[in-house]
């Protein structure tokens, strides 16, 4: 059955059409026989309880310089959506957090991809804490002597913000290091949150596993390498993409994490893993579908609207 479906992202003129998840999960659903409607989560509006956009019909091609086009725009009550795909790149920040809290006011009927209570309740390193096990050491405060007897007790350690992404704001502290102080204060007066700091896991020089789950189950990774001379394997820090392959440890993390996965709602998930830790369970707008499929010869889109088909034929026969 064709589907109506809005996605609500950032601007489509500025994607990168060969890397970019949400084109290939609407060029998938265009190819399904759904409509699309594109609109900016600035154009969200909430009135009377009922959540309308300034939107407009989107059609995509997979063509570099020509990968769109966009009709009129006007007002859609989103209730009239089957599907709304929340796709909006971080940060995780309160115009982040704001958006989820008027998604929320979406009939049942209305499938929102990932649901917006549970992004909103799983911010990707904070997420991780609720799992035994499966962490580094690690620590989350603003206290600077509880900072420095962690570093004490594990002398290399990682320093990042909570809600950065794309690898930003995250330094390798070594243990004759002198700049953590100097860290402290930088972090003190970028951020009001706590920071988290984490042992240093030196298996990430060989690489960092992005590992895709779509409805809590494992569906193909990418091991992303750091540069020379970076601690942050981060495709956005200059990190290179290589075809990997699951073993027995990250399986067991997919089967620790996947059940709550998919009870929370979260269709498509992307987590890391380094040296057997997991490091962050990324649920906001989870990239990596098409380097795998580069790597695998797989359509990992196609899963994901397989998922969605399920979810949705499941509330239409409750």
């Amino acid at each position: 059955m064709p589907l109506r479906v809005a996605i609500q992202m950032d601007p489509i003129e500025s994607i990168d059409i060969g890397a970019d998840s949400t084109f290939v999960l609407g060029l998938e659903a265009q190819a399904r026989g759904h409509s699309l409607l594109h609109y900016h989560p600035r154009s969200l509006v909430l009135s009377e309880r009922k959540v309308s956009a300034r939107a407009r019909p989107l059609a995509l091609r997979n063509e570099r310089g020509n990968h769109f086009t966009l009709g009129a725009p006007s007002i859609v009550d989103l209730s009239h959506m089957d599907v709304v795909l929340m796709r909006q790149d971080p940060p995780f920040d309160m115009a982040y957090i704001t958006a989820t809290h008027i998604l929320e006011h979406l009939p049942k009927k209305t499938l929102v991809v990932n649901d917006p209570v549970s992004v909103r309740n799983a911010p990707e390193k904070l997420f991780v804490t609720h799992f035994d096990g499966v962490m580094p050491p690690t620590l989350i405060t603003s206290d600077r002597e509880q900072i420095a007897a962690f570093r004490a007790t594990h002398r290399d350690i990682i320093v990042k913000p909570l809600y950065g992404n794309g690898g930003a704001g995250v330094f390798h502290v070594t243990p004759d290091d002198e700049n953590l102080g100097a860290l402290m204060e930088m972090f003190t007066s970028l951020y009001r949150e706590p920071i988290m700091v984490q042992r240093y896991i030196p298996e990430v020089r060989v690489g960092d596993k992005r590992i895709i789950l779509i409805d809590g189950e494992p569906a193909g990774a990418i091991l992303r390498v750091p540069r020379s001379a970076e601690a942050r394997s981060n495709l956005h820090a200059g990190g290179t993409a290589r075809a990997t392959t699951l073993d027995k440890r990250e399986r067991e993390l997919c089967a620790i994490i996947g059940p709550r996965l998919r009870e929370l709602g979260l269709v498509f998930a992307g987590i890391d893993v380094i040296g057997g830790f997991l490091t962050e369970i990324n649920v906001t707008s989870p990239t990596g579908l098409q380097e795998v499929n580069r790597f695998d010869g797989v359509r990992l889109e196609a899963r994901v609207w397989d998922a969605i088909d399920r979810r949705l034929a499941e509330r239409r026969a409750a």
